[in-house]
């Protein structure tokens, strides 16, 4: 009860419901919520920080930067959120405001790319086949995924392609340029509320065990120091019998290729990734070649239960 209380109290405050209602709508810093709602930052700080502490928002750090959004699951967020009047002025104006920011973060990220040659797309500088492995992708997974994690998620492409499958999905990237590129296209796209992303190191993830139905990793593994490694904290936030999707080179002996876009392994075979997912408690369920230039394959593997993991 006293928790409930607490909750309640720290939304009983017009300035923390326009933060709740803007950060259920995706992560923003508290430089950005500043403009947005015209507030000094020692004010929105103090707010933010009540609201976080009743854990109706979480903490993203990132960099020099710090982004807030409303956690997955603050239900008690969305059900005081959905009494509000979407007429509302105010809050009509700070989703405006909030628009035109994104806009902004979008066009800066671009720049940025464009004049530190980033903006570059790997499946279309290897010539591959996109739309085949997206496809391959999609008919790996089930129709409806709660819980999506996908590591590596670039600008987030595959994250707005599984949108509809989902109910909620994760994209983590170590690079805060992609990171920006994916927070524009979710939010131009409307899909911020049910996709975020968030910076993180694939061999450390700041999630929680058996916390996702779902796991992808799409032209990631090849620039792994360790594979095993990788594939061993994927299958660590996978619930018992969730699906961990794996699309990547498969062998190709290309010395260019590996020279040319510094990847650290030249494609991978069944064993090699079957002996990789068995360590991490996985099973190789599946498989399917994507034809092109460079051989591609999708990889659909499953979490074991602990009972099975016991008697191995």
């Amino acid at each position: 009860m006293d928790a409930l209380l607490s909750q309640l109290r720290a939304t009983a405050e017009p300035t923390r419901l326009r933060l709740l209602a803007l950060c259920a709508r995706g992560a923003f810093c508290v430089t950005e919520l500043c403009a947005v709602l015209g507030q000094s930052q020692p004010r929105l700080s103090r707010h933010l920080k009540l609201l976080t502490e009743a854990g109706l928002l979480e903490r993203l750090p990132e960099g020099s930067n710090v982004y807030f959004q409303v956690p997955a699951q603050a239900e008690l967020v969305r059900v005081i959120l959905a009494r509000l009047p979407e007429e509302e002025p105010v809050l009509q104006a700070d989703r405006r405001q909030a628009a035109r920011i994104a806009a902004e973060r979008a066009r800066a990220a671009s720049d940025a790319f464009q004049r530190e040659g980033m903006d570059w797309d790997e499946l279309r500088a290897l010539d591959l086949d996109a739309a085949a492995i997206e496809a391959a992708l999609l008919s790996a997974l089930p129709e409806r995924i709660e819980a999506l994690l996908d590591i590596g998620t670039g600008t987030g492409r595959l994250l707005e392609v599984l949108a509809p499958r989902t109910r909620r999905a994760l994209g983590v990237d170590a690079s805060r340029e992609m990171l920006a590129l994916a927070r524009a296209r979710l939010s131009e796209r409307g899909l911020a509320e049910s996709c975020t992303v968030r910076q993180a190191d694939m061999y450390r993830l700041p999630l929680a065990d058996r916390s996702f139905d779902a796991v992808t990793l799409q032209m990631v593994l090849h620039y792994a120091e360790d594979p095993a490694a990788a594939l061993a904290e994927a299958a660590r936030v996978l619930r018992p019998g969730g699906i961990l999707l794996l699309a990547d080179l498969a062998p190709h002996g290309s010395a260019d290729v590996l020279t040319r876009f510094a990847h650290r392994w030249p494609g991978f075979d069944d064993s090699e990734l079957a002996g990789w997912l068995g360590q991490a408690g996985c099973a190789l369920a599946a498989r399917a070649d994507i034809p092109g230039r460079l051989p591609v394959r999708v990889w659909r593997a499953e979490k074991l239960p602990a009972d099975a993991l016991s008697h191995a």
